[in-house]
């Protein structure tokens, strides 16, 4: 009926499929702030390359007692998040130092892979000290490896009122065992074993050790 105030059926439909415009732009208008504050995160983020650093790493499968020299290592670019503790940075640091084990190419060398007051400590507590031993059953460094547990027993002195062997040091950890093909020696060159000790410990077999035959047992 002309006039009448109810929407005939095909006025609805229209009403329906028409866009709510006031809608549309509001859902414009969030969606335009996310992207301003996308844009601002992505902005403010840190440089990933700020997340790495660099780490000196093996440059070839190494030998324990290598003297490393700038040949045997480089520096690579490592993530921050898996670079181990102690992590070296700076191949000047460790140009000279002698390797405590075996290490593969591309491994990280941390401070207590290397010989010195770091690895005593982390071996033998704080006051630790590392001491040579040229042994005098020469058989034995076949059969040590880095973490056996021994102790040192010294031959009588010549000369002197004992007649028998005495245990001089118990509980030393093995730390190195020189190769065959070099590395660490003794003065008249043999092979000798490296042992972290407590430090009183560590002055009395190194004493021992200079006018003694030395030995080891195995834990």
């Amino acid at each position: 009926m002309p006039g009448s105030l109810d929407p005939t059926a095909l006025h609805r439909l229209s009403r329906a499929v028409r866009p709510d415009w006031s809608r549309t732009v509001t859902a414009r208008r969030v969606l335009a702030g996310a992207l301003v504050l996308l844009a601002a995160a992505a902005a403010w983020r840190d440089d990933p390359r700020d997340d790495r650093i660099d780490v000196v790493v093996a440059a070839r499968d190494l030998s324990p007692g290598t003297a490393l020299s700038a040949q045997d290592v480089r520096l690579e670019q490592r993530s921050a998040a898996t670079v181990p503790d102690g992590a070296q940075t700076h191949v000047d640091d460790v140009a000279g130092s002698t390797l405590a084990g075996p290490a593969r190419r591309g491994e990280a060398l941390t401070d207590i892979r290397l010989l010195g007051p770091r690895l005593a400590e982390s071996t033998a507590g704080p006051d630790a000290r590392l001491v040579a031993l040229p042994l005098a059953d020469a058989a034995l460094l076949d059969l040590l490896r880095a973490g056996d547990v021994v102790d040192v027993v010294a031959a009588p002195a010549s000369g002197g009122s004992d007649t028998e062997a005495r245990i001089i040091a118990t509980d030393a950890v093995v730390v190195l065992v020189s190769n065959k093909s070099g590395g660490i020696t003794s003065q008249n060159g043999n092979r000798v074993v490296l042992v972290a000790l407590p430090s009183s410990s560590a002055k009395t077999v190194a004493g021992a050790a200079l006018m003694q035959a030395v030995t080891v047992t195995l834990h």
